[in-house]
């Protein structure tokens, strides 16, 4: 059967989604016809809405008529824009029973000594600054597999994923408070993740970020090694010290076994990019419905990117366990309405071009969208940039809306798994935890189907339903954390993205 050409998300809503594009004089809906072409994943209206009157999808209020917008016709930026309303922020009225922990669910992955489990097995190399990225990078060349060729010098160490050099632009010339600070977290939170079996930190010497410092200040004593190369005498004897390094903990790491672990031993980053009309319709309430698979098994999802959960913050804070924590939230938004205006933007600088060209129109929109990929249990906490997280269930971190920065933030927090919903065709991954993609139309899909892991354009395509796709997604969670490979690590993705926020000026 073929499916409608419109999609609607909303008895209340005054827009219908095109499923593909749309020709002039379709009828769409009982007595509408459309009046232009409706680009696929874009808005057509249904009902006649005045200027200043609120466009509704979702049942949500995504923006306000700027023009007087007639059935039929095509609703976007031309006509539709930002504008203020009040929100109930209602704390925890939509707080439900907790969900039930006790599920058989689980993965293959790997105990460490200390009782965390990871779902990769790295050795990583640290930069304290980027005077010494290079270094890192030639450490971490000796080792690196080719994925074209096949050429791998740890063919001897197959339980060994790879030797990763993350590197950042970085570390000096900044204020030593709240940018220092929050670089450290950053580092400290991968210098201590599961996925690393070991981690050298490699620095200048005369740096702002001091290893030193770095080392008390985040009680990383005994968990990394520290090469100094203005101490060791210079790049070619700091590479050989980081080679010699990695050779010495090759043997170690590669003695991990998997083993059956529950799935609450998941963290899952969930990020979305590249996002279009489509995102809020197929890929992410489909990873909303296996985060929440995730929660009932008791494991832990964490939505980021609080530009993006702009204007619809009020519908987390219902489902916050307490007050403080939606409040929390709210304070967020606050700080973020001040950040930007101190910078001389505006919050609704976001959606991006290519966000528009795929029919999201403003912030409040792709808000909503986004939100969907954490499903519908409670929030549990709410964590500034990189803090570890500690309560299992649905949290949110503090991240901006630039996804690299945002996923370098989760995975510091604890995330050993990324899931990723993209429109547009994002490529990305996230060293040392995998990421898998989504893509939310087939056509995409198939264009890009050697970077994408999953379709969720079957929704559309009216193959399945949102929760069939939710449970396909769960169960390659668990495949991915056992080991299989996602389409981003084929491609040795996931170093060059490692990008933690940079806050304050550079001086």
């Amino acid at each position: 059967m073929t499916p409608p050409p419109v999609i609607r998300l909303h008895p209340d809503d005054g827009v219908l989604i095109a499923r593909s594009s749309l020709p002039a004089g379709l009828v769409v809906a009982e007595g509408v016809t459309t009046l232009e072409r409706i680009p696929a994943g874009h808005k057509v209206a249904i009902k006649p809405i005045a200027v200043g009157e609120p466009v509704r999808r979702y049942g949500q209020i995504i923006g306000f008529a700027t023009t007087p917008i007639a059935p039929g016709q095509h609703v976007h930026t031309q006509n539709c824009g930002m504008g203020d309303f009040a929100k109930d922020y209602a704390f925890g009225v939509d707080v439900k029973p907790a969900p039930n922990f006790d599920l058989p669910a689980t993965f293959d992955g790997i105990r460490r000594p200390d009782g965390r489990v990871a779902t990769r097995n790295y050795i990583g190399i640290l930069t304290s600054v980027n005077c010494s990225a290079h270094v890192a990078g030639l450490v971490a060349d000796v080792f690196r597999k080719n994925p074209f060729t096949g050429d791998n010098p740890l063919a001897d160490f197959p339980n060994v994923d790879g030797v990763v050099a993350l590197t950042h632009k970085t570390g000096c010339g900044m204020t030593q408070d709240e940018p220092l600070a929050l670089l450290r977290r950053t580092l400290g939170g991968y210098a201590r993740h599961a996925n690393f079996a070991a981690v050298v930190v490699l620095g200048l010497g005369c740096e702002v970020n001091q290893i030193g410092g770095l080392m008390l200040e985040q009680k990383l004593a005994g968990r990394l090694r520290e090469l100094e190369i203005q101490q060791i005498g210079g790049t070619r004897k700091t590479v050989e010290a980081g080679v010699a390094f990695v050779r010495e903990a090759l043997t170690d790491a590669n003695k991990v076994k998997r083993e059956a672990v529950a799935a609450s031993e998941l963290t899952v980053a969930l990020q979305c990019g590249g996002s279009d009309g489509y995102s809020g319709v197929s890929a992410n309430p489909a990873l909303g419905a296996a985060s929440d698979l995730l929660v009932r098994h008791g494991g832990t999802v964490i939505l980021s990117e609080t530009p993006e959960t702009y204007g619809a913050e009020h519908l987390l804070t219902r489902r916050a366990v307490s007050r403080e924590v939606g409040e929390k939230l709210v304070n967020l938004m606050r700080w973020w309405e001040d950040y930007t205006a101190r910078e001389g933007a505006e919050m609704n600088a976001n959606p991006s071009p290519g966000n528009k060209a795929g029919g999201l129109t403003t912030i409040l929109e792709k808000s909503l969208g986004a939100m969907a990929k954490a499903g519908s249990t409670n929030l549990v906490d709410v964590l500034n940039y990189a803090e570890a997280v500690t309560k299992k269930g649905f949290v949110f971190m503090d991240t901006p809306g630039y996804d690299p920065v945002a996923a370098t933030g989760q995975v510091a927090g604890g995330a050993n798994l990324v899931c990723f919903t993209t429109g547009r065709g994002s490529v990305f991954g996230c060293k040392p935890a995998p990421s898998i993609k989504l893509a939310t139309n087939t056509p995409m899909y198939k264009r890009m189907e050697g970077d994408m892991d999953v379709n969720c354009g079957t929704i559309l395509d009216g193959e399945e339903t949102v929760q069939q796709c939710g449970e396909r997604i769960f169960e390659l969670m668990l495949k991915t954390a056992s080991g299989l490979p996602t389409k981003s690590e084929s491609f040795d993705f996931g170093g060059a993205e490692f990008a933690p926020w940079v806050l304050g000026a550079t001086m």
